[in-house]
């Protein structure tokens, strides 16, 4: 099954998860590499194939959690789009029209490159302007750097730290809580909406 362009941006567009065995297996992959669980505080898990393909399954029928794959935007239509990451809305609050923040870039190639950046904006555009969220917050290992600073671009705001929260290669780190408001949300980002 191909890729579906839900949320189209400049370099990458945003596509409901899909549960493939390609999926399943970039997945796996990349949730064992410390390049990219450090900071997302996984490392201390290992992650199977069967366990990665139960937890996306069973996330996907949460009515609380949106999930999209970060998929490289190709002109060339002979060249198959490449999955990047992963962007979720999670524990959304309908009531309170609150969600969390969750993302990691897999392919090393496309970090630091603002992919994350363009794919947070994507989601921010969707979430305040179709879902009626008023905030988004996240956290973050303290010493995340690229990622404090690539939130700070997306608009985010320092809200508060958790000191020594984060146990991580035998060391404590702090955990940084950063949020959003609708109000404070500034652009348009979704390139393929029809209502303009």
């Amino acid at each position: 099954m191909e890729y579906v362009k839900k949320l189209v941006g400049n370099k990458l567009f945003l596509s409901p998860k899909i549960v493939s065995n390609e999926e399943i297996e970039l997945f796996t992959m990349w949730l064992n590499d410390f390049q990219v669980t450090d900071y997302i505080g996984r490392s201390s898990q290992i992650v199977t194939y069967n366990g990665e393909k139960e937890y996306l399954e069973n996330d996907d029928k949460n009515p609380n959690n949106i999930n999209f794959n970060i998929i490289e935007l190709n002109k060339n239509k002979l060249i198959k789009p490449r999955l990047l990451g992963s962007i979720s809305l999670k524990d959304i609050n309908w009531i309170n029209r609150s969600a969390e923040l969750g993302i990691f870039i897999g392919d090393k190639e496309f970090r630091g490159k603002g992919y994350g950046t363009e794919a947070i904006q994507l989601l921010l555009d969707y979430g305040f302007r179709y879902l009626n969220l008023n905030s988004v917050t996240l956290a973050l290992l303290g010493v995340n750097e690229r990622a404090y600073n690539c939130y700070l671009k997306c608009g985010f705001k320092y809200s508060g730290r958790d000191r020594n929260a984060i146990f991580l290669n035998g060391c404590y780190y702090d955990k940084i809580h950063m949020d959003i408001l609708a109000s404070e949300f500034k652009g348009e980002f979704i390139r393929n909406k029809n209502v303009k």
